[in-house]
């Protein structure tokens, strides 16, 4: 087998494509052979050490994978060889086989390519989450996206649609809003890369015409930095503002407005909450399946590259030029 492993902290350019003995599932285990990986904005976090999980090296990033089991572990009973798969691995997953708990797995329909179900669950997975069962996002309601070009962005326009909500999306270029409004998004705004204070100003001023004078009431900010103060400060009453990223650093919030607005600040730990509740992360599973089945749902994949060339995939991410996902193939 191979793997893109990380021998030391740093960039996309670390990484080292490496001859290594195939391993045998655990106990527990299965081994699945890769047919296609995700690539997220965690995976270059991991790397440079600046992830809140911390493997030691050398490792493989990569937390999501698709592809076909090929071996199964002493007391697995819930899959057999040859099942068509999706795992949440954490990292690991730039690699041609890995060996993972038969709990990280799920089934994925025979009409689901591979490619598509690498980059299914941790955005779909992320933002069902996030807008179901934190934002309580409900019909009707507007939902502000920052960052909503993005996997996770892309991900909660379509499922915000799905739950019957008016979607406002917040991006950085026309490209990206032209994306956007092609997955549904009912109105657009654009903001720059450099938050200076008048462009807070000037980003409030927009979000408050595009929601209009009740505000928003679910804000998505996967994206952080200055950008979260404008957003907070449009709140609608009563309204849930997400914390799901901070590409653009961690933002520095007057708690006041809270108070004012009489909103929320909620967090969003999508990967915790699976294993703290995993009975609410199989029923939404479940949903997503279910959306995907109906044609609401789908990944939208701007770039693929063989798993030789993950650096260039990450470094994409890294740029935030992608629009949707990207994903590493193995043929």
């Amino acid at each position: 087998m191979h793997a893109m492993l990380s021998t030391a902290p740093g960039g996309p350019d670390t990484l080292e494509w490496t001859d290594l003995p195939t391993p045998a599932p655990k106990k527990g285990e299965v081994r699945i052979a890769v047919r296609a990986a995700g690539v997220n904005f965690p995976d270059t976090l991991i790397i440079e050490d600046l992830y809140q999980i911390k493997p030691p090296r050398p490792f493989a990033p990569g937390g999501e994978v698709s592809g076909v089991v090929e071996a199964v572990g002493d007391g697995v009973t819930t899959l057999a060889q040859g099942d068509r798969v999706l795992a949440m691995t954490g990292f690991g997953g730039f690699t041609t086989h890995i060996c993972t708990p038969a709990t990280s797995c799920v089934k994925i329909p025979d009409a689901m390519p591979f490619d598509e179900a690498a980059c299914f669950l941790f955005t779909y997975g992320t933002s069902h989450y996030a807008l179901k069962d934190r934002g309580l996002l409900q019909p009707g309601e507007t939902l502000l996206i920052l960052g909503a070009a993005g996997g996770v962005g892309a991900a909660a326009i379509e499922l915000g649609k799905a739950a019957g909500a008016r979607v406002i999306a917040a991006v950085s270029s026309e490209e990206k809003a032209a994306f956007c409004t092609s997955l549904g998004a009912d109105d657009t705004i654009i903001y720059p890369r450099d938050m200076d204070r008048d462009a807070q100003k000037a980003l409030g001023a927009a979000i408050k015409t595009a929601a209009g004078p009740n505000g928003v009431d679910v804000a998505y900010d996967a994206v952080g930095g200055d950008y979260a103060n404008p957003v907070i400060r449009s709140m609608g009453w009563n309204g849930r503002f997400l914390v799901v990223g901070f590409p653009a650093g961690i933002p520095s919030i007057p708690l006041n407005l809270a108070l004012l607005k009489s909103c929320q600040i909620v967090g969003v730990f999508w990967g915790a909450s699976i294993y703290r509740d995993p009975a609410g992360h199989m029923q939404n599973v479940s949903e997503l399946f279910d959306l995907y089945a109906k044609g609401k749902v789908k990944p939208h994949i701007s770039a693929r590259f063989p798993m030789q060339e993950a650096a260039q995939a990450l470094a994409l991410i890294s740029d935030r030029k992608v629009q949707g996902k990207v994903v590493l193939t193995l043929d």
